[in-house]
C-alpha cells in the first residue's frame, strides 16, 4: 500500500494528474476491487478535494512513478 501511495495517478485520455491514492477497496473475499484517490481541484482561489474510486479494470499500467488509468 505504501508503495502505491507514493505514485501519481494520471488519466491516459488527457494526461492530467488525478490525485494520490489514499486507500484500496478490497471486497470480503480479499480481492482488490479498486483504488480510492483524493482528487484535488482549484476552484475560485481555493483548493478543494474529494475522493473518487477507480475500479481495478480502469487501471492500465502501474509504473515506477505513476499509475495510468483510463477514465473515459
Amino acid at each position: 500500500m505504501s508503495d502505491l501511495q507514493e505514485k501519481d495517478v494520471v488519466n491516459v485520455t488527457d494526461g492530467k494528474k488525478i490525485g494520490n491514492i489514499i486507500d484500496i477497496h478490497i471486497d470480503q473475499n480479499g480481492n482488490m476491487k479498486g483504488i480510492l484517490v483524493e482528487k484535488y481541484r482549484f476552484f475560485f482561489s481555493l483548493f478543494t478535494n474529494h475522493v473518487v474510486e477507480i475500479k481495478w479494470s480502469q487501471i492500465e499500467k502501474i509504473g515506477k512513478d505513476v499509475i495510468l488509468v483510463n477514465l473515459d
